[in-house]
């Protein structure tokens, strides 16, 4: 596994290198751990190399303990604007997963993801976590949001084919999308609305069951819930993870009615905009 480690020196990335730090990988795993240097910044090109050689020294302090783990580690910082680089470079080192904090130095506010973050998620064409509030050592406990999707079932077997530290505990949850019933149009008769939830509901409890399923045969400690519907899919998933105690949030980067695999999902982005935990958003392969 190929893991790409976007940090800036800020409070919040340095709770992500603790984070990767912590946590099992699969053997031969690879860490790419990355500073971007924006040149827009340095108008003088002396200052801005002097700024490159004092970063690289602070980025390779910063990434001591996973080679001190035996990783294997790379450690380079890139001049460049960091919402365009991170995606390319995650693209060029085929990285399968980004891993960065939700806030850089220049971000205010605790429910306000970063901008940096936000491309990131948006644009890279590999799976990416949004990494908050590290409790630190012991288990996990996950929450995977399915919709029975096939991008859902991706992220069912991201989770199932990665070691996770000892004691985690996996939820799995779907949450039933019954029609929005709002002035006279559209009308749904009663006996449609009977019908259509029904339908619904039949769909999440299977989802739930199939990728309970996928974990369990992981050897993963798991439970499943269909929640009560709410307002949005988003809602139900963030509410979930609070009522849970989720440390993580794992969800496909697109549900049902997904269009181009590059173009983020609402749920997905509004679920890693707010949520009070780390959330990961894993991306299908695109097919060759």
């Amino acid at each position: 596994m190929r893991i790409l480690v976007a940090v800036d020196g800020s409070s919040s990335s340095d709770a992500v290198m603790r984070e990767v730090v912590r946590r099992p990988w699969p053997v031969g795993s690879e860490f790419d751990v990355v500073t971007v240097v924006d040149p827009y910044f340095f108008p003088k090109a002396q200052r801005l190399e002097e700024a490159k050689q004092s970063t690289q020294k602070l980025l390779e302090e910063q990434a001591k303990p996973l080679m001190e783990a035996s990783w294997k580690v790379n450690p380079k910082v890139i001049l460049d604007n960091p919402r365009h680089a991170i995606p390319r470079v995650a693209t060029e080192r085929k990285a399968d997963l980004v891993m960065m904090g939700s806030h850089g130095r220049g971000t205010v506010g605790r429910l306000l993801m970063g901008s940096t973050a936000q491309a990131v998620l948006r644009h890279a064409s590999c799976s990416v976590e949004i990494v908050r509030n590290v409790r630190g050592g012991g288990g996990m406990r996950v929450l995977i949001a399915t919709d029975g999707s096939e991008h859902a079932l991706a992220a069912m077997n991201a989770v199932a084919d990665r070691p996770w530290p000892a004691g985690s505990e996996f939820k799995v949850i779907a949450s039933p999308e019954l029609p929005v019933l709002v002035g006279e149009y559209p009308y749904y008769a009663p006996e449609q609305v009977s019908e259509l939830t029904k339908q619904s509901m039949s769909n999440a409890t299977g989802a739930v069951e199939k990728g309970a399923a996928v974990l369990a045969k992981a050897g993963l400690k798991v439970v499943s819930e269909v929640m009560e519907p709410r307002d949005t899919p988003a809602h139900s998933i963030l509410s979930a993870a609070v009522e849970w105690k989720a440390d993580l949030i794992v969800m496909g980067s697109h549900g049902r009615r997904g269009f181009d695999r590059l173009v983020l999902g609402s749920v997905s982005e509004t679920v890693a905009l707010h949520a009070e935990c780390s959330v990961e958003v894993v991306r299908m392969p695109l097919a060759n």
